[in-house]
């Protein structure tokens, strides 16, 4: 564990005691029967015409002043029930309130019985509002108020409590019939009710006081606490060799949907609170998040046969327990903000290193396991899942660091943003801006992986290449296309951004990069070192790079001699040569000058094995029959005078049908049926020939002619047993011959012979 985790967990546990000055949010209960005198039966949400009538048989609600009671509306402008004329009641209610007591007490982190005392009924029609002031100790023990929003159609009257320093707002507006709206807060502390613009708000007031007598307890005083963390976190900023975020795992468990820092219950309040303050100090960054551990693996039988259940995912059967963990991801979620407000963050990785404790999930029961049956080559799995929710922090300082760790999908759009900021910007911010996002893209360059696999539709390489333009910042497409392009992590979808980022370097420096991207690309990625030749010529030449040179580089690392094996990653294989890389090839070397086309020609027709006439030159050949420009290029000569000279000695090859049954016999088996066969291939008498055999004997056979694309129709006559294979001779290497002359001689024409 870090120092600095060893030290902000000592102040954490020096906390006086657990909870926060005060708690609340919404809740789903079973509502009260709430009987008036004089009203009747209160409706919810709350009609108007019946508020209008509570407001009719109210009293004005006066304040305390000192040792006084006093009704002054320039400071409390609100109307009170008493609670003899007002009646609860209810089947659940009791145990509702119950509940919702002990939470909030709970919340306080008060962890003893609670007793509650209704006080009062409150309403609030617009322009009500109660000033900043102090409950008074209404009973002996009490140290708490408890307000319950009833639903209720209102805007305004927000709850504002405050506490050395801090403030707290609650906006509760219940307005389905089965919500409440709740607070709870110690008595010292000060708070308001801002004034109500439209509607009515009904509340139902308790104390809260503790069963036995004691001292009221006072809100917690966390000052002390709060300094030393401040101190603590204001050292992480420059410290070396720390993690730039850390964890505190909290003790509750909460549910993604009610993870909020208004619940936070007991001691996680506590240290909530501090936190919160410490790092507005320190100038941190706090978040709550929910921290996940995924793992998955080998099951083995534990050989305890219990209730059998045959379905995939059952949770808990006894016949399996963990053997290895094969996977296993730390992640962060549902992320929250103490003030309620988005974050916009992703799912974050994070190490365990990073938690304070380091050990927090030890010895943890998994909140979801499921065990599967073995299936086919596969053993019996297991996969499970540990979540705890917990108090994320990091230095403001560090905050591109931290958010360099959720990846691309969080990192792009953010700088995206940035560029967008500072090409709109005041001078004033320009330059903090272009820090910022010069500071983001080196975390981004550091981290992004070196492997030079690249998923299909990758286009993440353009658009950091793009924001680097956007942002004419040299270094970092240097050290993108120097580190990252020009060793193997590069894709044809790269070469448009990789052109416009060369606008930005010198020129010189740029064709030192790109000579370095084709010799390390090409053996993989030929097509697109073609490609990027192709966009080079159409690009500015002065002030791009020198293509001739980069041409000559991609002319120097072309595939040759087949036999000769070229060095690749373990995951790579060799490129295949299309014909249409021997187009922009030709295209740009003829272009860019006449000696350095011929050397390309002459290169790719001296490995006719690796460039062959049918499937690569005459195809390209063809290709630049539909290109005018290209009759003047002395290279597509050559290959025009190459493919055309293939295809006159084919079509001058004698051409006749066969005049009796003899057939070459391709096949290479020399078992004893495949002789036979072959004999019969070969004999000019005979046109069928008959094997009866098993269905191996058969079926090698079949293969064996399959293979050798013999002159054969096959066909199994199924009488008697075993069956028997019949071979009858066909014309089918005369007929390919054919097509074979009709598509030569359409060739030949197109291509001028």
């Amino acid at each position: 564990m870090s120092s600095i985790a060893a030290a902000l967990l000592d102040c954490l546990r020096s906390v006086e005691r657990p909870g926060d000055f005060c708690v609340g949010g919404l809740r789903e209960i079973f509502l009260p029967a709430i009987d008036v005198e004089g009203v009747g039966r209160i409706a919810f949400p709350l009609p108007a015409a019946q508020a209008e009538q509570l407001v009719a048989m109210a009293e004005a609600a006066p304040h305390g002043r000192g040792e006084e009671t006093v009704l002054d509306r320039d400071v409390r402008r609100t109307w009170q029930i008493d609670s003899g004329r007002t009646r609860i009641s209810g089947r659940h209610w009791e145990t509702t309130l119950a509940e919702l007591v002990k939470d909030a007490a709970s919340g306080l982190g008060v962890e003893e019985p609670v007793a509650t005392d209704f006080y009062k009924l409150l309403v609030y029609d617009a322009g009500s509002f109660f000033l900043n002031h102090r409950d008074t100790e209404k009973t002996p023990g009490m140290f708490a108020t408890l307000v319950i929003v009833l639903p209720s159609a209102h805007r305004g009257g927000e709850l504002a409590v405050r506490h050395l320093g801090r403030e707290v707002t609650f906006d509760l507006h219940p307005e389905d019939p089965s919500e409440i709206g709740y607070a709870a807060f110690y008595a010292d502390c000060v708070h308001e009710v801002r004034p109500v613009i439209t509607g009515h708000r009904l509340i139902l007031v308790y104390n809260l006081r503790f069963l036995g007598k004691r001292t009221p307890l006072k809100a917690p005083d966390h000052r002390a606490v709060e300094a030393q963390v401040a101190e603590l976190l204001r050292r992480w900023t420059d410290a070396e060799d720390e993690p730039d975020k850390l964890i505190v795992p909290l003790e509750h468990a909460y549910t993604p949907a009610e993870l909020s820092f208004d619940v936070l219950k007991g001691a996680d309040a506590g240290v909530a609170s501090v936190l919160i303050k410490a790092a507005a100090e320190a100038d941190c960054d706090l978040h709550l998040a929910l921290v996940s551990i995924e793992e998955s693996g080998s099951a083995e039988h534990t050989g305890r046969y219990g209730r059998r259940r045959w379905h995939r995912g059952d949770e808990g059967d006894e016949e399996f327990e963990v053997a290895e963990v094969f996977d296993r991801s730390l992640i962060l979620s549902a992320w929250r903000r103490p003030d309620g407000g988005e974050v916009g963050f992703q799912d974050f990785p994070f190490d365990e290193e990073e938690l304070c404790p380091p050990d927090a999930f030890e010895d943890l029961t998994p909140d979801e396991q499921h065990f599967y049956e073995a299936t086919g080559n596969e053993g019996a799995s297991f996969d499970r899942t540990y979540r705890r929710a917990g108090l994320v922090l990091w230095p403001r300082a560090r905050r591109l660091a931290v958010l360099n760790q959720a990846g691309l999908g969080a990192t792009l759009p953010y700088l995206e943003e940035l560029a967008r900021r500072w090409e709109t910007g005041d001078t004033a911010v320009k330059s903090q801006l272009w820090r910022e996002a010069d500071e983001l893209s080196g975390y981004v360059l550091r981290s992004w992986s070196r492997e030079t696999w690249r998923r299909e539709g990758d286009t993440d390489a353009g658009r950091m290449l793009d924001l680097q333009v956007r942002l004419r910042n040299a270094a970092r497409i240097d050290e993108f296309l120097a580190e990252l392009s020009a060793n193997g992590h590069y894709a044809a979808s790269d070469n448009e951004a990789i052109v416009r980022a060369a606008t930005v370097l010198p020129r010189l420096r740029v064709t030192d990069l790109l000579v370095a991207i084709v010799r390390r690309n090409a053996a993989a990625h030929l097509g697109a070192c073609g490609d990027l030749l192709l966009h080079c010529l159409a690009a500015p030449t002065d002030s791009v790079c020198d293509v001739a040179r980069v041409g000559a580089a991609l002319i120097d690392v072309l595939p040759g001699d087949p036999a000769r094996r070229v060095k690749l990653d373990p995951w790579a294989r060799p490129a295949s040569v299309q014909p249409g890389f021997v187009v922009d090839l030709l295209t740009a070397t003829s272009n860019i000058d006449a000696g350095l086309g011929a050397r390309a020609i002459e290169h790719l027709l001296a490995w006719p094995r690796t460039y062959a006439l049918d499937a690569v030159l005459v195809p390209a050949a063809l290709a630049f029959t539909k290109r005018a420009e290209s009759v003047a290029w002395p290279a597509v000569g050559r290959l025009r005078e190459a493919a055309l000279d293939h295809l006159r000695r084919r079509v001058a090859l004698p051409l006749e049908a066969p005049r009796d049954w003899a057939r070459i016999n391709p096949l290479k088996c020399a078992c004893d049926d495949c002789r036979a066969l072959g004999a019969f291939l070969v004999d000019a008498h005979q046109e069928q020939w008959r094997m009866k055999a098993v269905q191996n004997r058969r079926t090698h056979v079949e293969e064996s002619v399959r293979n050798a694309a013999c002159d054969l129709d096959l066909s199994t006559e199924r009488r008697g047993s075993p069956h028997t294979l019949v071979a009858v001779k066909n014309q089918a290497s005369y007929q390919r011959r054919v097509k074979q002359r009709q598509h030569d001689l359409k060739h030949v024409s197109a291509l001028g012979g």
